[in-house]
């Protein structure tokens, strides 16, 4: 059926447009590649197929019908199944089989179920639907009931993985970059996943970009953006354009893709003893992150009592202060701080054990506190909220892990013990479902391997560990 076809379009395709040969001098131009459309073909050759085994068996059919009317007309339909793998049967007969079971057939009366007939035209109802279903793949039909079996082991598959989180863990490739010598005491990932940025005790900051990387995994560039001061915190802004750069120093900056200033926050003046009226820090900074929906402001911690907000296109003051207190309404130092993923909380956990946390309109009063948060004299690395934002997970130096409730403050929803922080920035976050929490652990020298621990958010059940290095 396809040969006159096919003839036919090699002769429409072969002439070249006259006229354009003629102004372009040479007479193969035009000549237009043959496409060959293989799933058309496959299509058009399985419904030819069909259409002469349909053909052969109305033959027999006819045949038939007069010698085994009456006794089709007086048995009973004996049951769907029957009828159903009649159906199979008949369908994957070849033209040749169907010519020699036509022989038996004729000579065997004692058939039961429904007439020839219905069956043919249940038959031609299935082929039609299988038509329809099988028009995007290539190659003959599948037999009846195997797609959707397939579906099926698909779906419980998927099944299977939403109910095990572990699987969605991204552990199974693994390479190892060498920052330096000392400690790597800060990570910023950019959010596209193609940047890497690190931090270390060894005051270098080094960018790592991983398509442009070779088998040697070297960083493209490093750089001392804050001479001789430790690395505390490295973050991309939401779009990824600007890292946040927070060091031993009071001056937090703010640094291009490619490593250059664009900002730096002023210095204030410590000379000043209410720290709502100096400019900028007057001590050491803690810790640092970006707003989560205005790409321009970003918050500070220090170590002279206050958390600041702050905006990129103004370096010479802060945009807002806000003084965490104790129980004596003194002075208390902030350990590290937070937005919540809406942008409109701040919080911050503090030395004295406790969690603050403020609606970023409003810089005098807390709207949630916890004092009893973790051990008074610790200092809390980390604060976190959850994506559905109900929930805040805090890292303690206390060695605990707890998530709260931030609505019913008094006491946490959970709490993991034994987790050993011997480092300031020891960091928890949510993964993006939700559903687990992690958290590393840090060893001495000589006493076994720093690892990952991941915890089911609502039981608080160890998942999953990783063992990261001897380190």
């Amino acid at each position: 059926m396809e040969a006159p076809g096919a003839a036919g379009d090699a002769a429409t395709l072969a002439g070249p447009d006259p006229e354009l040969a003629a102004t372009m001098g040479f007479s193969g131009f035009g000549k237009k590649a043959r496409t060959f459309d293989l799933e058309a073909m496959f299509e058009q050759t399985r419904r030819t197929a069909v259409e002469r085994s349909r053909k052969i068996l109305e033959a027999r059919e006819r045949e038939k019908e007069d010698q085994a009317e009456k006794e089709f007309r007086c048995l009973q339909p004996d049951s769907p199944a029957s009828a159903s793998s009649a159906i199979g049967a008949e369908s994957t007969l070849t033209p040749r089989d169907a010519a020699c079971s036509e022989s038996e057939d004729s000579s065997d009366e004692e058939l039961t179920g429904p007439s020839v007939q219905s069956q043919t035209s249940a038959r031609g109802q299935n082929e039609d639907t299988d038509d329809d279903d099988d028009e995007e793949f290539i190659g003959p039909p599948l037999p009846p009931g195997f797609k959707d079996s397939d579906d099926d082991h698909d779906d419980d598959d998927i099944q299977e993985e939403d109910n095990n989180p572990v699987k969605k863990i991204p552990d199974s490739h693994e390479i190892t970059l060498q920052h330096g010598t000392k400690t790597v005491s800060a990570l910023g990932l950019d959010p596209s996943g193609a940047r890497l940025v690190t931090g270390g005790y060894d005051y270098d900051v080094k960018f790592w970009d991983f398509a442009g990387m070779d088998a040697s995994l070297q960083a493209f560039r490093s750089l001392q953006p804050c001479e001789c001061h430790q690395i505390k915190s490295l973050q991309y802004s939401s779009t990824g354009d600007v890292i946040l750069v927070v060091s031993g120093n009071s001056q937090a900056k703010v640094l291009d893709r490619d490593g250059f200033p664009v900002m730096e926050c002023i210095k204030g003046d410590q000379y000043i003893v209410d720290m709502t009226n100096t400019k900028g820090h007057t001590a050491m900074l803690n810790s640092g992150c970006w707003h989560p929906k205005v790409k321009e402001e970003f918050l500070t911690c220090s170590n002279d009592g206050t958390v600041r907000t702050w905006d990129v296109n103004n370096e010479k003051k802060h945009k807002g202060v806000f003084k965490p207190r104790s129980v004596q309404g003194k002075r208390v130092i902030p350990t590290t701080c937070t937005y919540s993923r809406d942008g409109k909380l701040i919080a911050a956990g503090c030395q004295d054990g406790s969690i603050q946390i403020w609606d970023k309109n409003m810089s005098v009063h807390t709207k949630f506190h916890c004092r009893q948060a973790h051990a008074p004299g610790t200092d809390t690395s980390c604060l976190t909220f959850s994506y559905d934002g109900t929930a805040l997970a805090s890292r303690g130096g206390d060695d605990t892990l707890k998530i709260w409730d931030i609505r019913q403050f008094k006491k946490p929803l959970n709490s993991a013990e034994r987790l050993s922080s011997f480092f300031p920035m020891t960091d928890c976050c949510f993964s993006p479902d939700d559903k687990i929490l992690v958290t590393g652990t840090s060893v001495k020298k000589g006493g076994g391997s720093g690892k990952l621990f991941f915890f089911d958010r609502e039981t608080f059940q160890k998942l999953y560990e990783i063992d990261v290095t001897n380190a």
